[in-house]
């Protein structure tokens, strides 16, 4: 019912003026580049660490992947405000950086990435874990026998059979962080061109113009039937799979 609400209040006569706006296109447009760069970022650290938490047995292994998942029942609030403790010019990290370089990561186009991929890579590393798992480990050991490194049989092996939670894991950590808020505007802000995202967008046009905040609903709602279109069946199936066994 609320969908088909949002659907029937949208203005659909002046649809496209509205979605040409400058300010709905600046909105979309960080959106895009924002969750494109935290997706990159979310691939480089998350493919090697779902392959240690599928294929490695170390001590601590469960609290290693408790901590990748914590940011799935985090409060974003809580997430932005862990952030900032982290990366804020007195955090832990942020502190020696501003203090060394200058640089202050809250409230940049670069604390957007940083939320975003805090947010997607729980999403991204169960899929690809759990198409890591679903995998028969005997390729492994027979790529082994002949001769393959590690780093031969996980690019030549493990990769390939796990393309399918690969590419789950892709879009749903992508569609993730293109839906990110309270992390985002807890640890970003929400500067216009800089870092209002379209989340960020909606909340502010709910306050004086309700139908561009309507606009931009409709526009995040296409996408996530669109990703769920894309990933039913074979796609979606593999990485619920996996992610249940892990």
């Amino acid at each position: 019912m609320p969908l088909v609400a949002l659907l029937a209040r949208t203005p659909w006569t002046d649809f496209l003026s509205r979605l040409t706006d400058p300010a709905v296109l600046d909105a979309l447009r960080l959106s895009l580049v924002t969750s494109l760069a935290a997706i990159a970022l979310v691939s480089v650290v998350g493919v090697p660490l779902a392959w240690t938490l599928a294929r490695v047995d170390f001590p601590g292994r469960s609290l290693v992947r408790a901590l990748v998942i914590v940011p799935l029942v985090l409060p974003p609030v809580v997430g932005g405000v862990a952030l900032l403790s982290a990366f804020g010019r007195r955090g832990l990290v942020g502190g020696p950086l501003y203090d060394a370089t200058g640089i202050s990561i809250p409230f940049t186009t670069v604390a957007v990435v940083v939320a975003h991929a805090f947010v997607a890579l729980p999403f991204f590393v169960l899929s690809v874990e759990g198409a890591l798992r679903a995998a028969d480990r005997e390729y492994d050991v027979v790529a082994a026998t002949l001769g393959a490194s590690r780093w031969t049989t996980f690019r030549r092996v493990g990769l390939p059979l796990a393309g399918p939670g690969l590419l789950a894991g892709l879009v749903l950590g992508w569609a993730r962080a293109l839906g990110e808020f309270g992390a985002t505007i807890t640890f970003a802000g929400n500067y216009p061109g800089t870092t209002r995202t379209m989340p960020s967008a909606i909340y502010v046009a709910l306050q004086s113009d309700q139908d561009a905040a309507l606009v931009l609903s409709v526009i995040l709602m296409v996408v996530s039937v669109a990703i769920l279109a894309l990933l039913r069946e074979r796609w979606f199936d593999q990485a619920v799979q996996g992610a249940v066994r892990t």
